[in-house]
């Protein structure tokens, strides 16, 4: 009984404060004169339907119907606003960020799973971080990384070819799985000085990269909890009494995520105590870790040491950060980089050019591993990344809620509701105001009537002009995979030649072709995309391999 009322007690404090912010929003703002759709329920608005491992259709659906603007219907009748205006995501992401903030559910959430990182941080302590990170990612060190990433490559491709050599000249293998390790392993050494997978065969699989391919399903099959109810949870009571109560809910998702915060943390304070003991012990033993001092971890730590102490970062925020770099560098990154072998397995035609530009880029580096220079300047495969990420981003959505009364202005003008032409939008404090970064990338506006098509070659000629007018606020290429502003991705450069590094050498090596299981496969719009063969909830991307034939034609 303890714990009924325990949870009755919860759900009434939450139930009034959410009832006491809605009865004091403003209703009367130009946001309730925008179209959008209707509410199935009061109590969750939109939120299944925008939030569900299946919910490309609902976006779909908003983007065809209500275009670059909608109100949607948030939980418990407040109302929220959607948008991939090019003016509106400049001004909520860039112009006026420290109003549009990240939402508390989303730092609360990330505060506890990754720590006092990038993705827990609002503010001063936000901008302090990014700062003391923006040298540890400059182009001089991603140009230091190449070496290293295509020995990591290099250990992939052999493994595979093993793996050929003992069975059938084609076979069917996890892509996602070996790109999960090879992504993890990149960040494992040019990021934090430490191996995890020695890439050889299944069995040698390191349990974190299962552990962060597990961990987006988790956390979206507890999607509502985490951004409506944890942010009134989350301070209640010590450290310890809130792991007793998550211990004694019956409540699996809520454990597993527990155990995997626990392996997470265990990995990173191992890693970085070994790096504080070899800093104490001087420059030798610095070099003779296996990033030799010049992984980001590294850097950082050398950084840090330099710095004041208004800027310095504490112990706990580089724990922080190591949890999200590994993260976001393995998670999403191996999900570009699967979905974009998956796209060349259905496009055998982009395949094979691809091919021929690699192998003859390679002779004419006299069969020798291409520069950062030669291989950013591939115009097919900078063109396949491109257009793999402008059409499938890993992550779809980002939200940020307005921490006062605010403003959001339209480069193209929405009909309301009463048939007034609305040029700009009043938001009222603590609206949550989503961006589309998946029909953003795809908006038929901008891009033209193909833009729902994977197509590499209309990165070959010159953009729209419409595209570049309207001023995309993205770090990348008029795209928002990467979003902007402040909480842009600091790590894209590191993504963009981690993929192509890895694409290139398993694409001059190998055929990829479709498995029998090709028309089960459905990719999950979970928080980072994630592709599911049928009814398993595991993650897993079959795809068939073989060697490729080489040779000039």
């Amino acid at each position: 009984m303890a714990i009924t009322h325990f949870q009755l007690l919860g759900a009434a404090a939450v139930f009034g404060i959410l009832l006491w912010q809605l009865m004091h929003r403003k209703l009367n703002s130009s946001l309730a004169n925008v179209a959008g759709p209707d509410s199935p329920s009061w109590v969750t608005g939109n939120f299944k339907q925008f939030f569900n491992p299946r919910a490309w259709g609902f976006h779909e659906f908003l983007g065809m119907k209500y275009g670059s603007t909608a109100r949607l219907h948030g939980p418990f009748g407040t109302t929220s606003l959607y948008t991939v205006d090019a003016k509106a995501m400049h001004t909520v992401l860039v112009k006026d960020q420290d109003v549009f903030e990240e939402s508390d559910g989303f730092i609360a959430s990330n505060l506890l799973i990754f720590g006092v990182g990038l993705f827990g941080t609002l503010g001063h302590q936000h901008r302090k971080q990014r700062k003391m990170l923006n040298p540890v990612f400059s182009a001089a060190h991603m140009r230091d990384m190449i070496p290293t990433f295509f020995h990591i490559s290099h250990q992939l491709e052999s493994a595979l070819k093993t793996k050929l050599q003992k069975g059938p000249a084609t076979q069917e293998v996890d892509i996602l799985s070996w790109m999960g390790r090879t992504a993890l392993e990149m960040i494992g050494q040019a990021g934090l000085g430490y191996s995890f997978d020695p890439l050889t065969d299944e069995e040698t699989a390191h349990p974190y990269s299962r552990v962060i391919k597990e961990l987006i399903p988790v956390m979206m099959r507890l999607q509502f909890w985490r951004m409506v109810v944890l942010p009134y949870v989350s301070r209640i009571g010590s450290a310890g009494f809130r792991r007793f109560v998550i211990g004694i809910l019956p409540w699996k998702n809520v454990h597993h995520l527990r155990d995997m915060v626990d392996y997470m943390n265990l990995i990173a304070e191992d890693i970085y105590r070994n790096k504080q003991r070899a800093f104490e012990m001087g420059d030798d033993a610095v070099a003779q870790q296996i990033g030799r001092g010049k992984d980001l971890i590294s850097i950082l730590m050398k950084e840090n040491m330099k710095a004041s102490d208004e800027d310095r970062l504490q112990d706990i925020e580089v724990l922080g950060q190591m949890n999200t770099f590994i993260f976001a560098a393995m998670d999403t990154t191996s999900s570009a980089m699967a979905r974009l072998l998956h796209l060349l397995s259905q496009h055998t035609e982009v395949q094979n050019k691809l091919r021929q530009e690699l192998i003859e880029a390679k002779f004419q580096n006299g069969g020798q591993d291409l520069t950062y220079k030669e291989l950013t300047e591939l115009p097919y495969l900078d063109a396949v990344c491109r257009e793999t990420l402008r059409l499938y981003p890993p992550v779809s959505i980002v939200a940020r809620v307005a921490r006062k009364d605010a403003v959001v202005p339209l480069h193209k003008p929405i009909v309301g509701l009463d048939g007034t032409e609305i040029r700009e939008i009043a938001v009222p404090k603590g609206t949550v105001v989503f961006v589309s970064i998946y029909n953003a990338n795809r908006n038929p506006d901008l891009w033209g009537k193909d833009a729902n098509e994977w197509r590499p070659e209309r990165w070959l000629s010159d953009l729209p002009d419409k595209l570049t007018d309207a001023r995309i606020p993205g770090v990348y290429s008029h795209l928002m995979t990467f979003i902007g502003g402040g909480r842009s991705c600091i790590g894209f450069k590191f993504s963009q030649l981690e993929m192509k590094v890895v694409i290139s050498t398993l694409v001059e090596s190998f055929n990829f072709s479709t498995s029998d299981k090709d028309s089960q496969i459905y990719w999950q719009m979970n928080g980072v995309a994630a592709p599911v063969v049928g009814e398993d909830i595991r993650p897993q991307l079959p795809i068939n391999i073989s060697l490729a034939t080489k040779g000039m034609s």
